[in-house]
């Protein structure tokens, strides 16, 4: 698959991959002290753009392909990204698998085969303000020596950290203080997916078995999600909004294809389920406006779907010749990012329905009809039977 402007190929298996938070954009602008007073009346620099990050790479071994994070710029007016990475940090042996950025900005945390590492922008002084990474001296001494975790994510504040491990250990920090305040050894078999709730009160976790709910205040498990017939639990995503119709999403492998089932917060029960794709699924998220849903299939197709009547809305066939490992919408929901093993990245534009539009053309083919039939009618060019009848 040749390069286009929106999908690139930066030479590694992607697992990882997440937008550069605007707070972390904002404080590479904004001029220091001496900056001011050299600059004189001078206005500051224009914002750097819009980054992604992405985190992949050959694993152990000497396959030839570097494990490494890796930044790339994309641009929303022309719907290009960078044909090159615009920083790369290597991490030798140790694969990059799952990442998850922090919405304050203050930088990420990596999963690497044994442990998590924390990693903080690198902001360059130079007059192009170009974005990069470095590692930190933060040292996650709770999660050193804890074997490959396969989930991790923040809550909206970025005050929680949770964290999955392949060994079914769920574990949820005070962040940055790294304070544990759930610790629960076997959650699952294995740990696939975690999701908090808008207001941080709960954690949805997805592995082997029901889905399980989890208090975090209380550090209790209030309830099990329980599948149907030959169901599969894939992963889970809490809608946004924090409103009295809050809702959980889950993705589910049937048979006959992957599904989306819909559930209430309050109640725990199932509200609807909808087959949306016939492959398995392999990738899931969420927009932050909560309007949309996200999918990517083994077969490398990636669709968007309406979180209010899981309609598909939008399909892009093919946009990976692999496997989709992830997907992240950005902050304002305009544009999607998808990464594949096939090495490839791709964003793409969300394009809003054009209902009105659509209804428009349905009002006029009417009208046309109606004019038809009428002339018919008045020159008596209809059959006598239908004749008679519309007079």
């Amino acid at each position: 698959m040749a390069d286009s402007a929106n999908s690139k190929n930066y030479g590694v298996p992607i697992y990882g991959a997440g937008w550069v938070p605007p707070s972390a954009l904002r404080s590479a602008v904004e001029p220091s002290a001496d900056d001011e007073k050299d600059d004189g009346d001078k206005s500051s620099s224009s914002a750097p753009g819009n980054y992604v990050v992405l985190a992949g790479g050959g694993g152990e071994g000497n396959s030839g392909i570097r494990n490494a994070l890796i930044v790339a710029q994309f641009d929303f007016d022309s719907n290009v990204l960078s044909d090159e990475p615009v920083a790369r940090l290597g991490t030798g042996g140790d694969l990059p698998y799952r990442m998850a950025v922090h919405p304050g900005g203050e930088g990420l945390i990596c999963s690497l085969p044994k442990s998590c590492r924390w990693f903080d922008w690198d902001f360059q002084t130079a007059e192009s303000r170009s974005l990069g990474l470095r590692s930190s001296e933060k040292v996650l001494e709770p999660l050193d020596d804890v074997g490959q975790q396969l989930a991790l994510t923040f809550n909206n504040e970025g005050s929680l950290l949770a964290v999955g491990g392949e060994d079914g250990k769920l574990r949820v920090f005070k962040w940055p203080s790294m304070e544990n305040i759930l610790d629960q050894a076997n959650a699952h078999a294995s740990v696939k997916d975690l999701d908090f709730s808008p207001d941080g009160k709960f954690l949805a976790s997805v592995g082997s078995g029901p889905c399980r709910i989890w208090d975090v205040s209380k550090s209790t498990s209030v309830a099990s999600l329980t599948k149907e017939n030959d169901e599969i639990f894939g992963y889970c995503r809490f809608a946004p909004i924090n409103d009295e119709n809050q809702v959980l999403y889950i993705t589910t492998m049937r048979d006959q294809g992957g599904s989306i089932s819909k559930w209430s917060s309050t109640t725990w029960r199932r509200i609807k389920s909808k087959r949306v794709v016939r492959d398995p699924i392999c990738a899931f998220n969420i927009s932050p406006n909560g309007k949309l849903l996200a999918i990517g299939t083994i077969e490398g197709d990636v669709l968007v779907v309406s979180s209010n009547n899981l309609q598909v809305q939008n399909v892009v066939k093919k946009a990976h010749l692999g496997l989709v490992t992830t997907l992240k919408f950005s902050e304002d929901s305009r544009a999607l990012l998808s990464a594949s093993l096939d090495s490839r990245v791709r964003v793409t534009i969300i394009k809003e329905e054009k209902k009105s539009g659509l209804s428009l053309w349905i009002v006029i083919l009417v009208l046309l009809i109606a004019i038809a039939v009428y002339y018919a009618a008045s020159n008596g060019i209809l059959p006598l039977e239908l004749n008679s009848i519309l007079k």
